[in-house]
């Protein structure tokens, strides 16, 4: 598992070192170095490669049960080392301990839900316009899938493709994120412990340009999972599609929080609060842009800035700490840029948008509440990720709708009212795949399909039983008697 101190990849069912080392460091205190993880190289890829292809003919034909059991046992210690793994996650990740630790139960949740799927794959029997034919239509596993996954949920994302996968018989080639190898690496260790034949699950570790790309392009991957940024999901996508791949994007958000005039003010502030800037706003799923109608629009932007002043930004692992520090030097340096931009284009900087000192050297910057916008500003057209909102006013519930709508993605949007009129047509009417009536827009449960439209997804939906529509492929068989 470990050479001379090195987090190894794990492929064919052994621990080996690649030709690299990437050093993670924790993002709340930069001194502190949390390991040294090996980088793949395109020959370990390949090898990984071959054995979940040699893998697949016995993994994909073989007892339901036994596959189940090792889902089970997957989950089980994830449960059990929930403490230790959380510690793990805010250290390398910077989100606070009380998320990591959501994150976690989340991530053995996703197991555990799976564990009872492998035993619950059913088909159609159908009878044949031709008499004495009957029609069976049952699904398959496609064969060896490639998982690459960002590095804002360096757990729960990984076990929600790693989990249907492996369900439904498919052997795995799993990347993660170059920037938060570490909870990866451990959730790699515990899987490599459950049973699992040789080859059916590898770890490469590395950067997109080497590991992702050598998995994109080769032959013997029969689909690609993908969750990240927009550009990089759109050239995978276009490789995937030219080469007759499956895939499977998943590519951020610009979501909308509308709050009508007869919202309950202070159910609606702390909603914004937690969907926008919790977790640093590095979530897919995040309100970035808060449409206010006009009777509550002042009341509730000076509410929400009295709010963000009470905001502790720390280090992940204190106590006290609400919001810990963004993930990387590039991520805060990215956000402050739209703090300028934002600036520059006429918003209101109602509060924060300041890079922050702290007692230990980390990336943290004081949530940045923006007013007065509008929808031709760039703070409200990009994916910024970081802990920036904007407000912006509008007449009545019609034009908020069409604001809502008036973006290049579609993953999540909210409403805040008191009127089951407003919210029924909201739901039907939000061009988004996930809707939220009077809740954060950002926390979503694992039994439930995830995903969204426009800009946002590509491919079928990820998580609970919708997972199978990516994960599997359809037989129809004809039966004469």
């Amino acid at each position: 598992m470990h050479h001379d101190g090195v987090y190894a990849n794990y492929i064919a069912a052994e621990w080996c070192r690649g030709n690299g080392v990437t050093e993670n460091r924790n993002p709340s205190d930069t001194d502190d170095v949390v390991g040294r993880y090996a980088q793949a190289s395109t020959d370990d890829v390949e090898r990984a490669i071959g054995a979940a292809e040699a893998a697949f003919p016995t993994w994909s034909t073989g007892g339901i049960q036994a596959r189940s059991e090792a889902l089970e046992q997957i989950g089980a210690e994830i449960l059990s080392r929930k403490d230790e793994l959380a510690h793990l996650l805010a250290r390398e990740e910077g989100k606070t301990l009380a998320e990591a630790h959501g994150e976690v139960l989340r991530a053995a949740h996703i197991f555990k839900f799976f564990a009872g799927e492998c035993v619950r794959q059913s088909g159609e029997l159908l009878p044949s316009v031709r008499s004495g034919v009957s029609v069976e239509i049952t699904r398959e596993p496609l064969g060896v899938i490639g998982i690459i996954t960002p590095w804002n949920f360096p757990l729960a994302i990984p076990a929600w493709k790693i989990a249907p996968a492996l369900a439904y018989g498919n052997c795995v080639v799993f990347k993660p994120a170059d920037l938060v190898p570490a909870s990866a690496w451990a959730l790699a260790e515990i899987i490599s412990r459950a049973g699992l034949p040789t080859g059916v699950f590898n770890l490469v570790m590395g950067r997109g340009s080497v590991v992702g790309d050598a998995l994109v392009n080769h032959p013997a991957v029969a689909a690609i999972t993908f969750t990240g940024s927009v550009p990089v999901g759109q050239r995978i996508g276009a490789a995937c599609a030219a080469a007759g791949k499956k895939v499977q994007l998943e590519m951020g958000g610009k979501n909308p929080q509308v709050v009508l005039d007869d919202a309950n003010l202070e159910q609606a502030v702390e909603l914004c609060a937690q969907s926008a800037f919790y977790q640093a706003g590095q979530r897919c799923t995040a309100s970035s842009r808060i449409i206010v109608t006009g009777g509550i629009y002042g009341a509730f932007v000076d509410a929400l800035a009295a709010r963000l002043q009470r905001i502790q930004v720390g280090h992940a692992l204190a106590a006290d700490t609400d919001i810990g520090p963004v993930a990387s030097a590039g991520q805060l340096e990215q956000n402050l840029e739209y703090v300028a931009i934002g600036q520059a284009e006429g918003a209101t900087l109602r509060c924060g948008g300041e890079r922050l000192e702290r007692g230990t050297p980390g990336y943290y910057m004081r949530p940045a509440l923006f007013i007065d916008t509008d929808n031709r500003m760039r703070i409200n057209r990009e994916e910024i990720f970081g802990p920036i909102a904007t407000v912006q006013r509008a007449r009545n519930y019609e034009e908020a709708l069409a604001l809502a709508n008036d973006t290049a993605f579609g993953l999540s949007s909210g409403i805040a009212t008191t009127s089951l009129k407003y919210a029924q047509h909201f739901k039907r009417h939000s061009q988004a795949g996930m809707v939220m009536v009077n809740l954060p827009t950002a926390g979503v449960d694992y039994h439930v399909p995830f995903g969204g439209r426009k800009g946002s997804s590509y491919g079928p939906r990820e998580q609970g039983r919708y997972a199978q529509e990516f994960f599997t492929t359809v037989k129809t068989a004809y039966l004469a008697a």
